[in-house]
């Protein structure tokens, strides 16, 4: 398996030799030159797989199809030890929560963090510190985020030999919960960067620095975005484990509805359905923050500039520059590099804005695309309706997905709604919407009173440099 840049560098890479690197030397993401194809009969075998061996062999299983440069024994053993019980409380790891007829909630969020992330770190930390350890290097990871990224990233590598981590994140733009699950941790290898400004300039600063390929290579520089493709093939193995616990047979379709932000975890859904999982629609749920939501409804990406992202009650999504999207928008085109290259190389860059032509707009209702926006009112209203009918709390993000999946569900068809995040982390909310506190993990009860370590900066590219300098 051989991986190829969206904007065409001649470069054809390996799984390890893109592991750490994030972009490619172009600015481009990595993509396998081909999806492994499934047809019934593996689908068949890996429904069974999962019957009778579990979400780690799952796993396994898939990632394999990706990955041929590393031993199986050696990846099987990093599967397990990343997807367990004790990891994730459940044998299951991501089971169903069945809601009305054909409507469920797949539970992500039963890692150390509380957020689907969870779901990519654990294994990726396994697979940074083997490849570490199979090189003898060292890295220095520098990523974004909006609120769920950095605290899981921080918590699958804090104590990893030969790995930093420096995580920038919008000053006071996010939960005290986030905030404390980050900014607590007290290990040495952790930096937290609370930048004056909001996600998209924390996420500028990570493209910029890892564009500096002299800078990059002299510090290694590694990512764990979902602009690292690792980070995103985890993420393809819970669709998977979701459609076999919908369904009973591979003649069943089923759509999964996402809530949106960077378009990571959706992009993954597109990824498992070009490989040949039976889904009928990938529903792409925004909040107030409607980039993605306006693309698919006109064909027109329009990058909002910092005064125009809105400070929302669903966080983790107040992104307004989506860096996954560039993988879909390839496909979408046919994989023509050149074109990519032009529509977020040159018109992205320079006037923040793109629009398809009619034809390729005409294409995206055949990969299944759809989508909708939810508001703070749409929230609160949800949250509540799913408390009063069900007895289940949400998330403010899971109530955006499962608010704009409704108009979306088709009889027979059953409709994930994928919960992103436990109630825990976004309290305010739910006390706002419910008149109660939501449920903590008794480890994690007090966690906003504890001392915490942050360096607060300017969104200056100079600057972070600078801090990496002196810290690596």
């Amino acid at each position: 398996m051989r991986y190829l840049s969206t904007r065409g560098h001649p470069d054809r890479k390996r799984f390890s030799e893109i592991l750490l690197e994030g972009l490619a030397p172009d600015g481009g993401l990595y993509l396998p030159e081909q999806y492994p194809k499934l047809d019934v009969a593996a689908l068949a075998e890996l429904r069974v797989v999962l019957r009778d061996q579990g979400y780690a062999e799952l796993a396994f299983q898939l990632l394999s199809m990706f990955i041929d440069d590393i031993p199986a024994v050696d990846l099987r053993a990093m599967c397990r030890r990343a997807y367990n019980r004790e990891v994730f409380g459940t044998e299951a790891i991501v089971p169903l929560k069945p809601l009305d007829d054909g409507l469920m909630l797949q539970a992500l969020s039963n890692g150390p963090t509380l957020a689907f992330k969870d779901m990519a770190m654990q294994m990726l930390g396994q697979l940074f510190e083997y490849e570490l350890g199979r090189r003898g290097q060292v890295l220095n990871i520098l990523g974004a985020t909006s609120g769920d990224t950095g605290s899981a990233a921080e918590y699958a590598m804090k104590g990893k030999k030969g790995v930093k981590v420096f995580m920038l994140s919008p000053h006071n733009r996010m939960s005290p919960f986030q905030q404390a699950q980050m900014f607590s941790l007290q290990d040495a290898n952790i930096h937290n960067i609370a930048v004056d400004g909001v996600f998209d300039d924390c996420q500028d600063i990570v493209k910029a620095v890892s564009n500096d390929l002299a800078f990059k290579g002299r510090w290694h520089i590694g990512t764990v975005n979902s602009i690292n493709w690792a980070r995103l093939l985890a993420q393809v193995v819970y669709y998977f484990a979701g459609y076999f616990q919908a369904t009973k047979d591979e003649s069943q379709r089923v759509s999964f509805a996402v809530p949106s932000g960077n378009f990571g975890n959706i992009c993954a859904g597109h990824v498992a359905r070009m490989m040949g999982l039976p889904i009928e629609r990938l529903v792409c749920a925004t909040n107030e923050n409607d980039v993605l939501d306006e693309f698919f409804r006109t064909g027109t990406y329009r990058v909002r500039k910092t005064a125009e992202t809105h400070e929302t009650s669903s966080p983790s999504m107040d992104i307004s520059k989506a860096s996954n999207f560039e993988r879909f928008v390839f496909d979408l085109l046919g994989r023509d590099s050149g074109r990519t290259r032009d529509l977020f190389g040159h018109q992205v860059e320079r006037q923040g804005v793109f629009s398809l032509s009619t034809d390729e707009f005409a294409r995206i209702g055949s990969y299944g695309f759809v989508s909708g926006s939810s508001s703070h009112a749409n929230r609160l209203e949800t949250i509540r309706d799913t408390h009063r009918r069900f007895g289940v709390m949400i998330d403010t993000h899971t109530a955006d997905g499962l608010k704009v999946a409704r108009p979306w569900m088709q009889a027979g068809v059953p409709m994930l709604v994928l919960e992103t995040a436990l109630p825990a982390k976004f309290a305010q909310t739910l006390v706002e919407a419910l008149g109660c506190e939501p449920d903590r993990p008794k480890a994690l009860e007090g966690i906003e009173n504890l001392p915490k370590r942050f360096t607060v900066m300017a969104p200056d590219v100079a600057r972070v440099k600078a801090y990496i300098e002196a810290h690596a």
